[in-house]
């Protein structure tokens, strides 16, 4: 199971279509939003958490600490958190699990379990990048949402599914969602 979590960040379209992707490829989530990125999805995207919640296999409330996936013995193979505040990606820094995203990082990471932040901030302030270091040095993978532009993409899509095929190519999941360098 990969578990994908979604914070308050501009972005939540590179959730949505890692979310749409990995059911297209019949591999089961977990999911779990946070309050801010209800409200983000209905302002970006017009969606409601309803539509989220129907694109993967589990839901997990964001605020149940006692959740199953807060427990070292909970089994799931990966962590996406897609996007990442930087308020989110300093608690995971600073082992601060105050809500199920904050803990379930701090589990990944304890467990040596495959664990990716894809952060939505730009500038970035020292403290950003040194929380990024701080997990980085855990073993977490730092995957910020930059795509590139080799590809030539005509649509929103395609610049979207660039970073979605790379978050994808970090789970070692074979996808054709973009164009390799050749």
């Amino acid at each position: 199971m990969i578990i994908v979590a979604i914070t308050g960040a501009s972005g939540v379209i590179y959730s949505l279509k890692l979310l749409e992707a990995l059911k297209k490829l019949k591999i089961e989530t977990g999911l779990v939003v946070s309050k801010p990125a209800e409200i983000i999805f209905n302002y970006e995207l017009g969606m409601n958490l309803e539509k989220i919640k129907n694109l993967a296999d589990y839901y997990y409330e964001a605020n149940d600490l006692t959740s199953s996936i807060n427990s070292g013995s909970f089994k799931f193979e990966s962590l996406v958190i897609v996007p990442c505040s930087m308020k989110t990606l300093s608690a995971i820094a600073n082992g601060y699990g105050n809500n199920a995203i904050t803990r379930v990082a701090d589990v990944a990471l304890k467990e040596k379990r495959k664990t990716i932040i894809v952060p939505r901030e730009t500038p970035l302030r020292q403290i950003h990048l040194e929380n990024m270091l701080e997990i980085s040095r855990e073993g977490g993978v730092i995957l910020p949402a930059m795509p590139a532009f080799y590809h030539k993409p005509e649509n929103i899509d395609e610049v979207v599914n660039f970073v979605v095929g790379k978050i994808l190519d970090s789970l070692n999941i074979e996808n054709n969602l973009f164009n390799r360098w050749k």
